[in-house]
Formats: structure tokens, C-alpha cells, sequence
């Protein structure tokens, strides 16, 4: 089913508190708070938060941590719950959204995605209505969210493919959502000229609701923020606001990103828009109910992820100790 498709203005204010979540784990928390802030700008309350899964090289266990796997949380549901300052994985890793937890002042959400899409969806609903947020934003930092499933490049589509679908299945059930990207190509994933066709599609398609740029006051905020929350892709807009030009490499030299000034702006969505006319892996996993058939249903497609390549770099790893 086709959304009612509405101007990001006025789907912001019809709206007076958001849940913002960074969909593709680790430092995409850090991108999630640009899009809060300009929710605030327009009036609106927000709530901050991720996933939690951090990146191998600060968490080498593989995947997303379970609920018995983490210390100093608030549970709310199974699949999600709050993290404050002193909040870490079971062999003492912080995560990204502890951090930020101890900058913004307040407790953030984390989601767990052992549950596979459904298991998102039913943390989403929860924190929903406990938090009383009547907007759900999620923020993709570079953009790989819009990947097809052919694009050369692509290296983790299973976080941000779970997390599309189940945005997609609760806007599809009423629930208000926006899908953003921030750091056009930051993350190395997919090249300009890609992200600018799917963007085409989605446009096309009605999908694009708006964007937004950063302002001065922003780039310092982000600024400090990234000396607190390691984060290569979300760095990477705050160079470029301030006047980066050109090419550089990320992911210890595995990637090139293109510096340009369009890294600066959050473009808003549909994420049902997006599933529909756009991304195969979403629509490949949808009805998942675990991390495994999720990450099964992508093998079938014949895509690799990011928890098979963090599987067998710590199977490696072990063999080497």
C-alpha cells in the first residue's frame, strides 16, 4: 500500500515529538543528531538513539549485542531499551549512543536486531508509546540504505535493510516516518552517481519529501560531538562544511569518498517509497522474524553482509590466538 504522501513541513508539524534513531549502527547516532536538531529548530521534542551494534573495530564479537549481552541498561522491551552514560557490551565496549547519551544529557534507545524485522518493529512500537514520540525518524549516514543489491560497493546491507523494512511496515500501519539520509556517500558504499540515481527513482516515485542543510551553529556542535563518538562517515560532512575538496580514504585505506558539499544535507523520505520502487534487500528480508533468516534472505539474493564479514574476521582472529 502506497502512503499518503505529505510535505516534510507539514508532516513535522503535525508532529511535536520525535523518536531519531541511527539505522546503520555505530557512529550513525551521531548523524541522527543532526535531523534531531532540526526537528527541535522546527519545535519539536526529540528522543535519540541506534542500534546496538558497533562497529568490529571497537566490538570484535559479530552482530548486534542481545539484551543478555549488555550491562547498565533500562529495559523496555526484549528488542529495545535505554542506555545511559555508563551503558556497554558484556566484555566492557561503550557504545556510540552511551556516549552520546552522556552529551545530549539524557538516556538514548537501543535497538537490538536479533529479532530480525519483526522483532524491530515490536521494539519500535514500544518505545513508541513509552516515550509518547509521535514522529519515528531513522537516519542513514552515506546513503547505502538506497542501494539496489548490484552496486560494486555495497558492504553492509543487512542493519539498514532490517531497519527500512520495519520503518516501511509501521508507516504502512499509521505510524508517522521519515527516512533520512545524511553524508551523501560518506561511508564509501555506494558512489555519487548511484546515490543520485536512486534519489531520481525515489523523487520520481514522490518519495522525497525535503532537506535540509547544516548550519554553521551545527558543524561546531558535530565538531565536539566527534571527539567523544568515534565516527569516520559522520566526519566526514563536517570537513566537507568546512571546505574539503576531492577524494579521501576511510576504513583504514578501503575506501575512497568523494568530498562535496551535498554531504552537508539530510534528505528526507518515504521509507514505504523506498522499500517499493528501490531496495531489493529490504523487500528480500521484510518478513523475517531473526537476524539469521534476515541475513539468509540476502544470501539468497546473492549478497554478502556486514555480519558475515565480521564473522569470519573473528573467526580469524581466534585462530590467530
Amino acid at each position: 500500500m502506497k502512503p499518503s504522501v505529505v510535505s516534510l513541513e507539514d508532516l513535522v508539524c503535525s508532529s511535536s515529538r520525535a523518536l531519531v534513531l541511527g539505522v546503520g549502527g555505530g557512529g550513525d547516532v551521531v548523524g541522527a543528531l543532526v535531523a534531531a536538531r532540526f526537528l527541535e529548530f522546527c519545535g519539536l521534542e526529540f528522543e535519540l538513539g541506534g542500534l546496538s551494534w558497533e562497529r568490529f573495530v571497537h566490538d570484535p564479537v559479530p552482530g548486534p549485542r542481545s539484551l543478555r549481552e549488555v550491562q547498565e541498561v533500562r529495559p523496555l522491551h526484549p528488542r529495545a531499551w535505554f542506555a545511559n552514560p555508563n551503558s556497554r557490551t558484556f566484555t566492557g565496549v561503550p557504545f556510540a549512543e552511551s556516549k552520546m547519551a552522556a552529551i545530549i544529557g539524557r538516556d538514548t534507545l537501543l535497538v537490538d536486531l536479533n529479532g530480525g524485522v519483526k522483532g524491530a518493529v515490536e521494539g519500535l512500537r514500544a518505545a513508541l508509546k513509552e516515550l509518547r514520540a509521535d514522529l519515528l525518524v531513522g537516519v542513514d549516514v552515506g546513503g547505502d540504505s538506497l542501494a539496489q543489491g548490484d552496486e560494486a560497493g555495497l558492504h553492509s546491507p543487512l542493519a539498514d535493510s532490517i531497519m527500512l523494512a520495519a520503518y516501511a511496515e509501521l508507516e504502512q500501519r499509521g505510524v508517522r516516518a521519515l527516512w533520512a539520509v545524511f553524508g551523501y556517500g560518506s561511508d564509501g558504499e555506494m558512489t555519487t552517481d548511484e546515490l543520485e540515481a536512486a534519489l531520481q527513482k525515489v523523487t520520481r516515485a514522490g518519495g522525497l519529501l525535503g532537506a535540509w542543510g547544516m548550519t554553521g551553529k551545527m558543524v561546531s556542535q558535530l565538531e565536539e560531538v566527534i571527539q567523544k563518538v568515534p565516527t569516520e562517515a559522520s566526519a566526514i560532512p563536517v570537513e566537507c562544511a568546512r571546505g574539503a575538496w576531492g577524494e579521501k580514504k576511510i576504513r583504514q585505506g578501503k575506501r575512497r569518498v568523494k568530498l562535496t558539499p551535498l554531504t552537508t544535507l539530510t534528505f528526507f523520505m518515504s521509507p514505504t517509497i523506498i522499500l517499493q520502487i528501490l531496495s531489493r534487500p529490504a523487500q528480500a528480508l521484510k518478513h523475517s522474524t531473526s537476524l539469521e533468516e534476515a541475513n539468509e534472505a540476502l544470501h539468497a539474493i546473492g549478497l554478502k553482509t556486514e555480519l558475515d564479514l565480521e564473522r569470519e574476521r573473528y573467526s580469524g582472529t581466534e585462530k590467530a590466538n
